[in-house]
């Protein structure tokens, strides 16, 4: 009888990918990012094993967006005091802090528990071309997800 191979956390290799938001779609690259960090696009892939690779976003000031989503999309928090609820739109949002529009993004793509919390720390996101990294050696994500 054969059995099925599950992959443990020592045996994950983890690879470095670098990605340049300019002109591409918000979603359609969130949804790629999300995909590496999970680790879905390896064979040795496992539900229950972090095994995803890091992925660095440059360029994250440059994302494109499609119809009328920059004024009518709105990122909310709440203090948690009565009537403490703050919004922002996506205009607003790229224009102070970009780099928490495709954080965002990526977050709502991956699983809500532990798990989904260390495949998103793996995600590293900056505002210009530049980013600290450069000793990981990392391969641009060419549509690999």
């Amino acid at each position: 009888m054969e059995r099925t191979y599950v992959t443990k956390k020592e045996e994950v290799q983890r690879d470095w990918y670098i990605v340049d938001a300019t002109g591409q779609t918000l979603g359609r690259l969130a949804s790629q990012v999300a995909r590496v960090l999970s680790g879905k696009h390896k064979p040795d892939y496992s539900p229950s094993v972090d095994t995803g690779d890091f992925v660095i976003v440059v360029n994250s000031d440059k994302v494109h967006v499609t119809g009328r989503k920059l004024d009518q999309k709105f990122y909310y928090r709440h203090s948690g005091y009565p009537g403490g609820i703050r919004s922002i739109s996506l205009r607003d949002q790229l224009k102070k802090h970009p780099t928490r529009v495709i954080e965002h993004a990526v977050k709502g793509m991956l699983p809500r528990n532990r798990l989904g919390r260390r495949m998103l720390s793996k995600l590293k996101v900056y505002e210009g071309p530049e980013h600290p990294h450069a000793a990981q050696q990392p391969k641009p994500l060419d549509r690999i997800a």
